[in-house]
């Protein structure tokens, strides 16, 4: 006969599988971060090589020229009739979207100069720079970082800080180029980020400041004509302070933005092929000499 403080078999076997989920959902309540309380992750859902729908990146995902697809539409040098002009020096930009990159291959390849993603907004970090960053040094590619901008999340000196401590610092060493704010067409709602002209040129006024307290280089700003005239309005004041990378994906030559006399460097398609990569990159030219990206790089004249 049982015990009267002894429940039934049945009933303590019930009584466990409770208590068993119960416990489990609590560790996993535990253990796995909230959607709110999540590090914003660079997981690239397509694949390494693969650039993601449009319209279906979420913070954190950004790469040079989201945007742009997203406001301006597809990259029309895919399917040009006319050879694009590799002459002369060259360069590619990536970030966790390109996934793993021999850059032995890559320099082989003619590949002189690239710039890879180092940060974006105030809380994220490329997830393959720690891994392209020396890895381009070792194989002899002139490389810098670029943070991706992020002006309605904060403050653009904020946002400097942020790059300079965690992949945007500089040194002269003949393969570091000074960092690259990434300023273009939001990709993740309003194009002007929800800023009037007047806020955006202070919000960049910001970011170059601090920047250039930190690492004594002028910024170089990225970005497209169109963009730059809407959001800041025609805005001049940037033009003796910091080299332009222009972006325009097309077989002739770059519209810049009014208020630069010229362009440094131009990325001139989204749909670029370099061996060491797989898939998609993006292809740029330097505007003059290997010694003038030499003495972009090591800050002389």
């Amino acid at each position: 006969m049982l015990s009267p403080r002894s429940p039934h078999p049945a009933l303590r076997r019930r009584a466990a599988l409770v208590t068993g989920v119960f416990t489990a959902v609590i560790a996993l309540l535990l253990t796995t971060p909230s959607a709110a309380g999540a590090a914003p992750s660079d997981e690239n859902p397509a694949g390494a090589g693969n650039r993601p729908a449009i319209g279906s990146i979420e913070p954190g995902q950004a790469f040079m020229g989201a945007g742009t697809l997203i406001h301006e539409g597809e990259d029309p040098t895919a399917d040009a009739p006319v050879p694009l002009d590799t002459t002369g020096v060259q360069g590619i930009d990536v970030s966790h979207w390109q996934g793993s990159i021999n850059w032995t291959s890559v320099r082989n390849a003619g590949i002189q100069f690239a710039w890879m993603k180092a940060t974006e907004g105030t809380n994220f970090k490329d997830s393959r720079f720690n891994t392209n960053y020396p890895a381009a040094h070792a194989a002899g590619v002139i490389r810098g970082a670029y943070h991706f901008a992020r002006p309605d999340v904060s403050s653009g000196a904020v946002q400097a800080n942020y790059f300079a401590s965690n992949g945007g610092a500089w040194s002269r060493d003949n393969l570091t180029l000074p960092g690259v704010l990434d300023i273009e067409h939001n990709p993740y709602g309003a194009q002007c980020y929800g800023l009037s002209t007047t806020q955006m040129r202070n919000w960049i006024n910001d970011f170059h400041a601090t920047y250039k307290s930190r690492t004594t280089r002028d910024i170089v700003i990225y970005t497209t004509a169109s963009w730059w005239n809407t959001c800041t309005g025609n805005w001049s004041g940037m033009s003796a302070k910091a080299p332009l990378w222009v972006a325009h994906w097309t077989t002739g030559s770059p519209t810049i933005p009014v208020g630069f006399p010229t362009w440094t460097a131009w990325q001139y398609t989204a749909t670029g092929r370099v061996s060491g990569i797989s898939g998609d990159v993006d292809r740029n030219k330097f505007n003059g000499s290997r010694d003038r990206l030499l003495a972009l790089a090591n800050n002389t004249p």
